[in-house]
């Protein structure tokens, strides 16, 4: 991967390490590609698709050289194309259902996404106008993929929109929690600037809650949607967890995207407690500022790990090590209190529950340590409880309950979309791109819901 992780590399040389990793198609390339497409007429890339891109339709724009309306086709169904075509699992999904896996390779469906939406970063290109005002109004709590979404939707028809982010940016994960070299914080950023551009007011460092209170946005709006994501990686519950040395893997990617590099993992060992998508982002990212060993660690098996394939694969090429069915009992420091190792147990696997998942449970005298000096916590993420119980609606451990098809909450006043809505066997998979289709399908809803309430009240 080109990664230069030598213990003398200085702060400077580090930013090499972070340029983003896949290069783009050239215009040969693209247009060769998109030309063995067989542009079908039933296309099973657009139902695999959750935003249901005419994905057939923008190839053959890209084949002819119509790259705006290539683009314009790709936005018109995702607001955020551009962060998609680069985070999107598209072997899973597009490429994964093209008819050419039968005989040939796919097409590259992700690299022409990105070949098209690209040009329009370049170009400065300026896709959609506001929808003529209706005199609605409507709240987004968030200002990441979901909330974005939906915003753009109802401008497009016509509400006038707020969103309240808490952060000093909007973008929520794809600008803050996506590594720099996978996701570059410009593409973020021209997202968003495209949907401010549709007369959305988003009000950064604004926490709901704290700087405003929850009841004066349910009086001033005429509808609420809940983007809010989730939080912090909850605590370990073990001993050493206040020492120097152990991170929130949600903290340290972020702080990767929007502070200068530091040298302090230089020649490093570093343990990370996880294996989903967060936890293989912390791994590489450690890798990349400059870490001598990468262990993940893992409770159960491969089978059970929730990160990507893709993922794990770009793991395993960067030198990332994985232990399976180790977990984590206690972290080790010195009298300054720095972390100097892990103590660890190994793990087996139960038979299946109620929930079809085997249980890790931890095997008796099989206590080893590991000497490493960071641990970063990937263990998860907590979610905003009180928040939720500030809106007073229905959730179960964070988790909000709303209607499967309208987003509505128990509040019929107030929507919810995103990852405030996954968990616990609901709502489909935590992927940008279903946060995108999310926020899209609430918007419909309160379109439909506000137009319904003038024809019963008229």
């Amino acid at each position: 991967m080109g990664v230069n992780n030598q213990s003398k590399i200085s702060s400077e040389d580090l930013s090499l390490n972070f340029q983003e990793i896949v290069p783009g198609l050239t215009k040969q390339e693209a247009v060769e590609e998109a030309n063995r497409c067989l542009y079908c007429y039933d296309a099973p890339c657009i139902n695999a698709c959750p935003t249901g891109i005419d994905i057939p339709s923008f190839i053959k724009k890209i084949a002819s050289g119509n790259l705006k309306g290539s683009v314009k086709t790709i936005l018109t169904a995702n607001p955020l194309g551009a962060s998609c075509s680069r985070v999107c699992p598209t072997e899973e999904l597009c490429e994964g259902a093209c008819v050419l896996n039968h005989s040939t390779k796919p097409i590259m469906i992700g690299h022409l996404q990105r070949y098209a939406t690209d040009w329009a970063i370049q170009n400065e290109q300026s896709l959609f106008t506001a929808g003529k005002e209706n005199g609605k109004s409507v709240a987004i709590v968030g200002g990441g993929p979901a909330g974005l979404s939906a915003a753009r939707e109802l401008a497009l028809l016509g509400f006038k929109v707020t969103i309240f982010e808490a952060e000093d940016k909007a973008g929520g994960l794809n600008t803050y929690g996506i590594v720099p070299f996978r996701l570059p914080l410009n593409i973020s950023y021209w997202e968003v600037k495209q949907i401010e551009s549709l007369n959305v007011e988003i009000r950064t460092g604004t926490r709901v809650g704290q700087d405003i209170a929850v009841e004066e946005i349910m009086k001033k709006y005429d509808a609420i949607i809940l983007a809010i994501g989730m939080s912090k990686v909850p605590e370990l519950g073990i001993d050493g967890e206040d020492l120097t040395g152990v991170f929130d893997a949600i903290e340290f990617v972020k702080e990767t995207k929007t502070k200068p590099l530091t040298t302090q993992l230089l020649g490093k060992k570093v343990a990370v407690i996880g294996a989903g998508n967060t936890a293989i982002d912390a791994a590489t990212n450690s890798v990349r500022l400059g870490a001598d060993n990468v262990k993940i660690l893992y409770r159960r098996t491969r089978e059970e790990m929730t990160a990507y394939e893709f993922e794990y694969e770009f793991a395993k090429q960067d030198g990332v090590e994985f232990r399976w069915l180790t977990a984590p009992v206690g972290i080790l420091g010195d009298e300054l209190g720095n972390v100097t190792g892990i103590e660890c147990i190994n793990m087996k696997l139960t038979e299946p529950g109620e929930d079809g998942r085997r249980r890790p449970v931890p095997i008796k005298g099989t206590e080893f340590i590991l000497a490493v000096d960071a641990v970063i916590k990937a263990n998860g993420q907590s979610r905003y409880v009180e928040l939720i119980e500030q809106f007073q609606l229905e959730h179960n451990e964070g988790v909000v309950k709303i209607h499967p098809t309208t987003y509505q909450t128990s509040n019929q006043k107030v929507f919810a979309c995103g990852d405030v809505i996954y968990g616990k066997g609901l709502q489909g998979d935590a992927m940008v791109v279903t946060a995108v289709q999310q926020g899209k399908e609430s918007a419909y809803a309160i379109h439909q819901f506000l137009n319904s309430s003038v024809i019963e009240t008229a």
